[in-house]
């Protein structure tokens, strides 16, 4: 069977990462790995490729940076030529970013079985270009593999296939327990002069938070009353530094002492900083993932989210914009009225081994 894997993004480098460590240890496939390398910056890209033990990508298509419609016709262009040149049995697509969507549509195209891992998740928000990317992959996906139980019922409701649909649990959570003794190893606490379970954690990049100036600066009164009780660490993301540039809140974020914003970490960095926090702010789908796992206060800074296990069995609350609420929720949590919350079904480590158990089903006609 020929393989290819498509990657784009940080998160996906996250996920793919031990679906490659375990189709290494079978010889059933012919493995290629895409980069369509949607998103390049050596702190967001190659230190994830570094850190994760990822083989150097087979092909990397250096798309880059454009609008969204642009972004996704380009990688469609060059993905296209990927496969009328690799003729793939079954591509593999992670995540919902526009890779995804994109080399999922080439495929669909050209008659190559398509496998999506972490499919059925939903915000049912469509202004959301990720919830766009995720219906769209998923109704032209053949083999559904989606990380939960409310994943499973969502592709039940729009008319999948049982048969088409394997839960497998959720793959990043493979890499975190994986990476567990780097991570722990990890001194960027002592580089920032902060002890554990003395500080918050920020994250803060979506555009209906830092695209809208309302948004971002409720935000950031929240923000600015939180880090009066407890200092926040914001590794900011380059799209919210440009915007506070653009909205001139350069002077407001700087007289805010104890909201330190540092450079993008590696994922060990990043991931210590999480594991030791005392709660974290987010506006990112995955870290509302990793908070569950590690059993870390996590207040998400959306109206919804596409992945309510975190909430309903997690240590996730949606706190959206509302700067009262962002300030209720941290004060809890330094009161210590926090929910403790449990690891959900499936988050076991070992997803990437039911992925590839999975694959090895599928016959060279794709059938299963």
């Amino acid at each position: 069977m020929k393989i290819i894997s498509v990657v784009g993004t940080r998160p996906n480098f996250m996920k793919i990462a031990p679906i490659i460590r375990v189709l290494k240890e079978h010889s059933f496939a012919q493995h290629l790995l895409v980069h369509t390398g949607q998103h390049y910056d050596d702190k967001m890209s190659d230190s994830f490729f570094r850190d994760l033990e990822i083989p150097h990508p087979d092909i990397n298509l250096q798309i880059g940076s454009d609008s969204q419609t642009r972004q996704v016709a380009r990688i469609m262009t060059a993905f296209e030529s990927v496969c009328e040149k690799h003729a793939p049995d079954v591509i593999i697509v992670v995540g919902d970013v526009n890779s995804t969507m994109a080399c999922s549509l080439v495929a669909a195209k050209m008659g190559i079985k398509i496998v999506h891992v972490e499919a059925g998740i939903r915000s049912r928000d469509r202004s959301m270009p990720e919830e766009i990317n995720r219906m769209v992959t998923d109704s032209i996906t053949d083999y559904l593999l989606p990380p939960s139980r409310d994943a499973v019922e969502n592709l039940i409701h729009e008319g999948h296939l049982e048969d088409h649909i394997c839960m497998v649990g959720n793959v990043m959570v493979d890499t975190l327990k994986y990476f567990q003794p780097q991570i722990h190893q990890s001194t960027i606490l002592e580089k920032l002069n902060l002890e554990k379970q003395k500080y918050a954690a920020l994250t803060l990049h979506r555009p209906s938070n830092v695209d809208r100036k309302s948004n971002f600066l409720k935000i950031l009164d929240a923000l600015e009353a939180i880090s009066q009780q407890i200092p926040i660490v914001f590794p900011i993301h380059p799209r919210t530094r440009k915007m506070i540039h653009t909205y001139e809140l350069d002077e407001k974020v700087k007289a805010m002492p104890r909201l330190m914003l540092t450079d993008p970490m590696g994922y060990f960095d990043f991931g210590k900083l999480i594991a030791d926090s005392k709660f974290v702010l987010t506006d990112s789908g995955g870290i509302q993932e990793e908070t569950t796992v590690y059993g870390i206060p996590c207040i998400t800074l959306r109206e919804n989210t596409e992945r309510p296990v975190t909430i309903t069995k997690g240590t996730n609350e949606i706190a959206g914009t509302d700067t009262q609420k962002i300030i209720g929720f941290a004060e809890d949590i330094l009161a210590g009225i926090w929910k403790s919350g449990s690891i959900p079904e499936m988050w076991d480590g070992k997803t990437a081994e039911r992925i590839v158990d999975f694959l090895i089903k599928i016959d060279d006609n794709g059938r299963k």
